[in-house]
């Protein structure tokens, strides 16, 4: 099986080499990189052009105006050619081994729709600062699952041909865009947890949850819990009324405070390893 790393790009190529390092050094070999640059400065589209020169592995389309990452991700699903895609964002980087390990549970495991990995926390030159230890296998099957705190982050991975059954990419996000695919692919299949760091996420000033859009991911993300309480058909949530119609975030969110409460990570916990026994 093909894999295709899918990479949205919009003035990031100061740390594209790295990426692009950590990418030509995949023990699986059979992979493509798609880059779809998102109207970026001339400059800065050379730049990424100059580093993938002569690599037939990396190919390199432009959109032609500013559009958002939801169109853009859109975009290089539809451009991939691969059975299993997974982005990478163009200042960050993953581990020689990440594809490889991914490609394994899907060949082993016909039902699995989507696999993910633990993230580690890295400064501005790639150093190590703490892995993200909420990443967990969660529940499968769970109507109520919406990935609440966070739990399904990088490296992400998931089959095409699941993916295009769903509604697909909302392009009309411009934040929260990779939650809104989790949830969908969710829905769609088994989900799989690699206990393992496959991917470095570089914080720095220029990065989006580094900015001003940190305060636009919080209204976002709940946008995009509540399009999912409604895809599912859901109308209450621990005995509260879901609203007809969306007003603000905090509503939303209020609705699963409870999942933060110890009963409920006790009986999630418990249904994980039921689950992990009978699969």
């Amino acid at each position: 099986m093909k894999f295709s790393i899918l990479i949205a790009h919009y003035n990031n190529s100061h740390f594209f080499r790295d990426c692009y390092e950590s990418i030509i050094k995949q023990t699986y070999t059979n992979w493509e990189a798609i880059i779809v640059d998102d109207a970026s400065s001339e400059d800065e589209k050379n730049k990424i052009k100059e580093i993938i020169s002569g690599d037939s592995r990396f190919t390199f389309f432009e959109n032609n105006k500013n559009s958002g990452v939801g169109i853009t991700k859109s975009r290089l699903i539809e451009l991939a050619q691969g059975q299993i895609c997974g982005f990478v964002d163009p200042d960050d980087a993953i581990t020689s081994t990440a594809i490889q390990r991914f490609m394994e549970v899907f060949a082993s495991k016909e039902n699995i729709v989507l696999t993910y990995s633990r993230f580690m926390t890295c400064d501005r030159n790639l150093t190590p600062i703490s892995p993200f230890r909420s990443a967990m296998q969660v529940p499968n099957g769970n109507p109520y699952f919406f990935n609440f705190p966070i739990q399904i982050a990088h490296f992400v991975a998931f089959r095409k041909d699941i993916y295009q059954t769903t509604e697909k990419m909302n392009p009309k996000l411009r934040i929260g865009e990779d939650q809104d695919l989790y949830l969908k692919m969710y829905e769609k299949g088994k989900v799989q947890f690699i206990n393992e760091v496959n991917y470095l996420y570089r914080t720095h000033e220029g990065g989006i949850s580094q900015n001003d859009n940190k305060r636009k991911s919080h209204e976002y993300f709940a946008q995009v819990i509540f399009n999912t309480m409604k895809r599912r058909g859901l109308t209450t949530i621990n005995g509260k009324k879901i609203p007809d119609h969306y007003t603000d975030s905090q509503q939303i969110f209020d609705l699963l405070e409870y999942q933060h409460q110890v009963t409920f990570r006790v009986r999630k916990k418990i249904q994980i390893t039921l689950q992990s026994i009978f699969r």
